[in-house]
């Protein structure tokens, strides 16, 4: 993996297994966006296209799960160690705005 430099954002390294995974769940659901653009540029038929757009909201919340899931072990645990208890707001405030 690239060098990463420091600036004024946040950043997480992640083990390479997790970023691969993370990649992957990635390109498929880029694939399925472009297979809906598809979709409507062929004039296909209302249902059909709702059906993979509600495949596709379903493959981002279980993306969002995973990188949850990982972001609580990792960072959020490690920050409470440490006594960062900032970490607990941010964590609210980020569930806040994903069930919106």
């Amino acid at each position: 993996m690239e060098e990463r430099q420091e600036c004024c954002h946040k950043t997480k390294e992640r083990l390479e297994k997790e970023y691969k995974d993370l990649i992957n769940r990635l390109s498929r659901i880029e694939g399925q966006v472009r297979g809906i653009k598809k979709m409507v540029e062929n004039d296909a038929y209302c249902p059909d296209i709702l059906i993979q757009v509600s495949a596709v909201n379903a493959a981002l919340n279980s993306f969002n799960r995973v990188l949850l899931a990982s972001h609580i072990r990792t960072c959020v645990t490690e920050d409470i160690r440490q006594g960062k208890d900032e970490t607990v707001d941010e964590l609210v405030a980020t569930l806040q705005k994903l069930m919106r």
